[in-house]
């Protein structure tokens, strides 16, 4: 099998060495003979266009038709009659008899990109295709027989579509016979750099130049970046470079100068997390920074909503308040040093002396609470909010008893 995995690599252009892309190769191989329906997940730009092509190639219909069809880019209002066809004057348009995918990819393989885009209506058509073999095209009433195999793909959480109403439960369960999740850059370390090699030597060739080299701190760089359009990114990363630059091997700053701002904040940190702090993707301290600034946020909101309204003296009456302190949270610019925990941080470092004590862990417990609220009690929602992982929410449910 790592034999037919090379081959399909040079066959399909496919660069790395990866164990989780290796793993996903040699599934389509598996699964390529059969008929059976494949549903191919992972985030945009990781390249899912060309496992359907391996599947088909491989399958005894490869001498049949083989159709991309990008659901996401047909009007919501046409997409029937493309996938299914029309007759004769059934909208206005219609000029004539129209054969849909399903109809042109008989006795071959119909690859399906961005499924999920794919209105409620249709879904309910598409899911009689795969159960029953037959359709109906736009206008007529007589159904039709079809021999296609399907490969769907999406980078839409199909889950959380079916958990908002937007997505059929049956139709994911229908598609999703064999699942290939394709691994983000970001997984894939070791190939980060032979991919930025390979699309160097081919812009290269194209743009008649020398090919441009990365000095190992950019190399570094280029290994810690979060790659956010993934593979489709450090391709266009690399032809910028490629056409700009003027000194072929590229420095630090230089290569900075071509990501995502965004993408960058999340490189490594320069202060380092001190021995036995606990961390958990998407949790931890970041999540106790959110409290910090929305507390901060809070208070300044109150001040402003008490300093601007105008205030009415009265003879014999008390004096106008006084300003009340603020919290003593630090600058937004200021760099935060590590938290430990919730029960590590003082009261009076947060919470001024004139006023009530709240604790670190009720003003967490107070945003969980609104966030839950905000998404109706979907906590998968509420965690992406939150900036928090799921995991950690539930956790945190659980710890301040809040599961009613």
């Amino acid at each position: 099998m790592a034999t037919d995995i090379q081959t399909i690599k040079q066959r399909f252009s496919i660069i790395g060495s990866s164990v989780l892309l290796n793993r996903e190769i040699e599934k389509a191989l598996l699964i390529a003979p059969t008929d059976l329906t494949v549903l191919i997940t992972g985030e945009s730009g990781v390249g899912k266009e060309v496992f359907p092509q391996i599947i088909h190639q491989n399958s005894a219909r490869k001498h049949g038709t083989y159709n991309a069809v990008n659901c996401g880019a047909i009007p919501e209002g046409t997409v029937d009659a493309e996938l299914f066809g029309h007759e004769k004057g059934a909208f206005t348009g219609a000029l004539a008899d129209r054969k849909g995918y399903f109809e042109v990819a008989d006795h071959g393989t119909l690859f399906l990109d961005e499924v999920g885009e794919l209105p409620l209506a249709t879904q309910a058509r598409l899911l009689r295709v795969l159960e029953t073999g037959e359709f109906i095209r736009v206008g007529q009433s007589k159904s039709q027989k079809t021999d296609v195999r399907i490969v769907a793909a999406t980078n839409v959480d199909l889950l959380r579509a079916i958990r908002d109403g937007k997505f059929r439960e049956d139709l994911y369960y229908r598609l999703n016979t064999v699942p290939i999740n394709l691994p983000p850059l970001r997984d894939r370390q070791e190939d980060i750099y032979l991919l930025f090699r390979k699309f160097a030597s081919d812009f290269a060739e194209k743009y008649r130049v020398p090919a441009v080299s990365l000095v190992p701190e950019a190399q570094q760089m280029l290994a810690k970046y979060r790659w956010p359009g993934n593979v489709r990114e450090l391709k266009n990363v690399t032809e910028r470079m490629s056409i700009f630059e003027k000194d072929r091997e590229i420095s630090a700053e230089e290569l900075k100068t071509y990501l995502s701002a965004p993408a960058l904040e999340h490189l490594p940190a320069i202060i380092p997390a001190q021995a036995g702090t606990h961390t958990e993707t998407g949790g931890g301290n970041e999540f106790l920074y959110k409290i910090l600034y929305e507390m901060r946020r809070e208070i300044n909101e109150l001040k402003q909503m008490i300093y601007d309204q105008p205030i009415i003296r009265e003879p014999h009456k008390a004096p106008p308040l006084k300003e009340p302190q603020a919290y003593a949270l630090p600058a937004e610019e200021e760099t935060f040093a590590p938290i430990q925990a919730v029960s590590d941080v003082a009261v009076s470092d947060v919470a001024a002396e004139d006023h009530k004590t709240l604790s670190l862990g009720e003003a967490e417990k107070t945003l969980i609470i609104k966030a839950l609220e905000r998404h109706n009690g979907r906590r998968a929602d509420a965690a992406k909010d939150l900036k928090i992982s799921e995991r950690t929410l539930y956790r945190k449910i659980k710890e301040y008893d809040l599961e009613g």
